[in-house]
């Protein structure tokens, strides 16, 4: 059966009515186990009165928080399956914590499978106006991350443009994207993208419920850096977002295409393999610790390139995913949704500068490395000789760099903005972040989330790989401006920066963040033209 069947995009999935009448009373344990929890109706913070029940917020330097807003039930009950939307509650429950992650490794915050919640900012309540609604998916690619890093404070960005901003949790790794349908368990057969499938639902929730909090359900843009983005890439060619959002804009994160049904099942067979389970017996993984779930997503994954654990992304599994994201072509349900389409101009830096040596690196040395890292099957010793006569003087080290991010994400990017400008319909916007960090000498560059902290306007924030002197504030004043008048209008066009024209096939548009920016035709066509000599396979895919 489809997934808009027992899923619609204009219907939330509700719990049954028996549950009603037993653990879901205010007051209940279940209840005051969630991040919210009941407080007096005399409370004098800010309250807002929802559909579903009464909310207390916070308000700090002229913001409205509301943190750990539940928009789900408590997953553990329905792992691997799609999960029960938000019941009602009565009196008023308290909103100024950030809630539970999703099940994961290494991570700094508490996890727990009761992971669907968001976290809203907005600069008014109770005014009857219709704000712009930013609705932000955290990286990490499929397995990490949550909507509470301090980067993804909504307060200067809620201030700057007046619009409401929200941050959302939800299933991850094997417990959003472990594909068990081909084991022949019925009640499996939405695992490989449940994950997505929360992400329907807190879209529902927004649409159903921002209004309360200053924001028009009518004007939703979805953001998202790097596994966010991947994540707004396949929302758009899933029959149950459809309508769901207005505009996207992604920020170096690609899904040109998510696995196959063989690829996902044998990645699943390595993940019951390695918790002793048969595809028989494939039921008894609803009643395993946590712990041991998480620790068999860290056996080595099916592909041999680099030393990855077990790889987990969307799954063409023809109920919530009927086609690819951008192939054959861009998915025509979206065809409407202007978009934006973003990366940084040496992604890898972020995430392969730490491989020692790296800083030092021979033209010996190189070829082994670019081999590695650059995921296409194309000859290095080519790749090195196309580098040096475009770039030439270019170190080792900028050449391996540039490569490998030319070889990865890049190349998807590019793909989505070629589908886009070949699809009747919205426009789409391209831009690359050439800014580079200027801590630690400058070395990570234009490195992989150097645009998150600019497009929130949170440069000043301690974690930030910006710095927060006086070139960063420029570069987030241009890049947060831009950000809300998209989201404005679908055109992120303002007086700060040079006129951004949408992306097309024969020009190929590229804004060019920088200090100064501009509006460049085809940058590193060089580059571009080098790695399209070989077909570009998404991880995951295979």
């Amino acid at each position: 059966m489809p997934v808009e069947k027992i899923f619609p995009s204009g219907v939330d999935l509700k719990r049954r009515s028996f549950v009603k009448s037993t653990a879901y009373v205010a007051g209940s344990a279940a209840l005051l186990s969630s991040p919210a929890s009941i407080i007096a109706q005399s409370s004098p913070d800010p309250i807002v009165k929802t559909r579903l029940g009464k909310l207390s917020g916070e308000k700090h330097d002229g913001v409205y928080s509301f943190k750990g807003v539940r928009y789900g039930e408590d997953t553990s009950t329905r792992r691997f399956q799609p999960a029960l939307a938000a019941e009602k509650w009565n009196g008023i429950l308290r909103a100024n914590e950030y809630p539970n992650a999703a099940p994961q490794t290494g991570a700094s915050e508490s996890i727990s499978e009761d992971c669907l919640f968001l976290n809203i900012w907005t600069p008014a309540i109770h005014d009857n106006k219709k704000r712009p609604v930013l609705f932000y998916l955290h990286g990490g690619a499929y397995s990490n991350g949550s909507g509470s890093h301090p980067l993804y404070d909504g307060t200067n960005l809620s201030l700057r443009g007046d619009v409401v901003v929200i941050t959302v949790n939800h299933r991850l790794n094997a417990f959003g994207y472990l594909y068990l349908a081909g084991f022949g368990a019925p009640e499996f057969a939405y695992s490989g993208n449940v994950g997505q499938l929360d992400l329907v639902m807190a879209l529902q929730w927004v649409r159903d419920h921002i209004e309360h909090f200053g924001g028009d359900p009518g004007n939703i843009t979805v953001f998202g850096q790097s596994g966010g983005g991947a994540k707004i890439a396949t929302l758009m060619a899933t029959p149950a977002a459809k309508n769901l959002f207005h505009k996207a804009w992604t920020m170096s994160g690609q899904q040109v295409t998510v696995a196959g049904p063989r690829a996902a099942t044998q990645r699943a067979e390595y993940f019951l393999e390695a918790l002793n389970v048969t595809s028989q017996d494939v039921t008894k993984l609803k009643d395993l610790p946590i712990e041991d779930l998480l620790a068999a997503t860290q056996i080595k994954d099916l592909s041999k390139i680099e030393d990855k654990t077990l790889h987990f992304c969307p799954v063409l599994d023809q109920l919530v995913l009927p086609r690819h994201p951008f192939y054959p072509d861009a998915a025509p349900q979206s065809a409407h949704i202007p978009m934006v389409i973003g990366n940084t101009r040496e992604e890898t830096r972020a995430f392969l500068g730490n491989i020692p040596g790296v800083f030092s690196l021979t033209w010996e040395q190189l070829p082994d490395l670019i081999t590695q890292h650059q995921f296409v099957d194309i000859k290095a010793d080519m790749v090195i000789a196309e580098y040096r006569r475009m770039y030439p003087k270019y170190s080792p080290t900028e050449v391996f760099f540039a490569a490998t991010t030319t070889g990865r994400s890049w190349r998807g990017a590019i793909i989505e903005a070629e589908e886009r400008a070949r699809q009747k319909g919205a426009a789409t916007y391209v831009y690359q972040l050439d800014w580079g960090s200027p801590l630690d000498g400058g070395k990570f560059g234009a490195g992989h989330t150097l645009d998150i902290a600019l497009v929130f306007d949170n440069t000043a924030v301690p974690v930030s790989r910006t710095g927060n002197g006086k070139d960063a504030r420029k570069m987030a004043e241009q890049m947060s401006e831009s950000l809300i008048a998209f989201a404005r209008t679908g055109n992120p066009n303002h007086k700060r920066i040079p006129k951004w024209k949408p992306y097309t096939l024969k020009s190929r548009e590229t804004m060019v963040f920088d200090n100064p920016s501009s509006l460049q035709n085809d940058p590193r066509g060089g580059e571009r033209k080098l790695y399209a000599r070989v077909p570009f396979m998404q991880r995951g895919t295979y």
